[in-house]
């Protein structure tokens, strides 16, 4: 059976395997905060509907409470441990079944096995405050061994704490004119590609939400990473098969077993 993913904008996307569907960082907003929605149609309602939503860290473009508000009744969540506390809007989506997880932890949905794998990023809710839950990753195995990074740096044990992977969703950019550290550009992300050696990628993380007012500002940091990465991914990572989509656009990959 094919894997299916399907690429909503910024680090939302959903992941069809074993007739399960995983939702990734939900993120249904036309505006956050400074942020607007540049490129990309929103969701249509459809996009909402998983058996699982995974939420990689608490900075409020990957835990939306308002997003996660609209998930259908009774869908599992996992969060990073912690931020129930860290966040109270959560505990207010009495909906939702929801889990705290850390790095190692194994959630077991339908035929899926999701494992929490461990990220490079400042985790916090808020730019300062305490760091009351991990940034983390995912991998979901079911036909294939699908690794969302969620956010996160390169750092030395990435490839022996994600293990062996079909496919990668990588950032490749992120909402601003800069990337500071724990992030992946366009240039990091293919040299984690090289690293991971999976089957195929698909970047994710770039060309959706822009600062209000900001549109003249290095405008290439938003439109160009998804390309470059395609470049530079060729040149370091030359045998996984990069699919860059676009907003909305699916790809169906024949995992061999």
């Amino acid at each position: 059976m094919p894997v299916e993913i399907t690429w909503w904008g910024h680090a939302t996307c959903t992941i069809a395997d074993s007739n399960v569907r995983v939702l990734t960082d939900p993120l249904f907003a036309r505006r956050l905060a400074h942020l607007r929605r540049r490129r990309g149609a929103l969701p249509p309602p459809g996009a909402r509907r998983a058996d699982l939503a995974l939420v990689s860290h608490l900075h409020a473009d990957h835990l939306h409470v308002p997003s996660l508000a609209g998930l259908a009744e009774g869908t599992r969540l996992l969060v990073p441990r912690g931020a129930p506390r860290a966040v109270p809007g959560l505990r207010r989506l009495s909906h939702l079944t929801v889990t705290e997880v850390t790095a190692g932890d194994e959630v077991k949905v339908g035929d899926l096995v999701v494992r929490a794998v461990p990220a490079r990023h400042d985790g916090r809710r808020l730019p300062v405050g305490p760091h009351r839950a991990p940034a983390l990753g995912y991998v979901v195995e079911g036909e294939a061994r699908t690794y969302f990074a969620g956010d996160t740096g390169l750092f030395d044990e990435m490839a022996e704490e994600v293990g062996p992977v079909d496919v990668a969703l990588l950032p490749v950019g992120g909402w601003g004119p800069y990337l500071g550290d724990g992030h992946l550009d366009a240039g990091r992300a293919a040299e984690a590609l090289a690293r991971l050696a999976p089957r195929s990628a698909v970047p994710v993380h770039y060309g959706t939400y822009w600062p209000i007012g900001m549109d003249a500002v290095r405008p290439h940091e938003f439109h160009a990473p998804g390309e470059e990465f395609v470049r530079l991914a060729a040149e370091r990572a030359p045998a996984v098969a990069v699919h860059r989509l676009g907003h909305g656009e699916s790809v169906r990959l024949e995992v061999a077993k």
